[in-house]
């Protein structure tokens, strides 16, 4: 059953932020005030930007799904910002990179139709997948962010990929210690859409 985590009072006003994302960003297996998401709202509030954050991440999400469920969600939440985290589970099950880029640049082109601006966050997969179609996925996001001229960060897990011990026992997700080390990465590309709302 699919739910978003409003993360301000119902009624305040207008959502801002609307992160897409799967697992990485939904907060597996920590509470939702835990996740990264949960943390973007208080770093909103303590640096004074009357904003906030809905997370509309979906555990196993691929790019297909995210595709699908994004024009109503776009429509519920108008958010001037898209925090567009899809593709980890694309990778997982070996789909074929072209089909992802084709996915990321159509949700880049519905949020761009109504009028919400793009940061796009991309990811890295393990080694045992091989250098080649390794290298394709990864590539795969600076060709979208190149095609469609949005931002790019380009490895969410980036501060933390090479830490065991900021990883659950699946070795898959981040721990609720390492959420803040998340945080801090993806401010570093959200910040600059702060200060140019349309």
């Amino acid at each position: 059953m699919l739910s978003f985590l409003v993360l301000v009072a119902a009624g305040a006003h207008a959502t801002d932020i609307l992160v897409w994302g799967d697992s990485l960003s939904a907060g597996y297996r920590l509470r939702a005030d835990q996740s990264w998401p949960s943390l973007l709202q208080g770093r909103l509030d303590a640096e004074g930007f009357a904003a906030h954050v809905v997370n509309g991440s979906v555990s196993g999400e691929t790019t297909a799904g995210g595709r699908s469920r994004l024009p109503q969600a776009l429509e519920r939440h108008r958010p001037d910002i898209l925090i567009l985290a899809l593709g980890a589970n694309d990778g997982l099950r070996g789909l074929p990179p072209p089909l992802m880029r084709r996915n990321l640049l159509q949700m880049i082109d519905t949020a761009h139709a109504a009028g919400t601006r793009v940061l796009l966050v991309g990811m890295r997969l393990p080694p045992n997948y091989g250098p080649a179609y390794a290298a394709k996925f990864q590539n795969s996001f600076n060709q979208v962010a190149d095609d469609r001229e949005v931002p790019l960060l380009p490895f969410l897990l980036e501060p933390i990929a090479l830490d065991p011990a900021a990883f659950l026992d699946d070795g898959l997700h981040p721990t609720a210690a390492a959420q803040p080390a998340i945080l801090d990465h993806v401010w570093q590309a959200l910040r600059p859409l702060l200060d140019h709302r349309s």
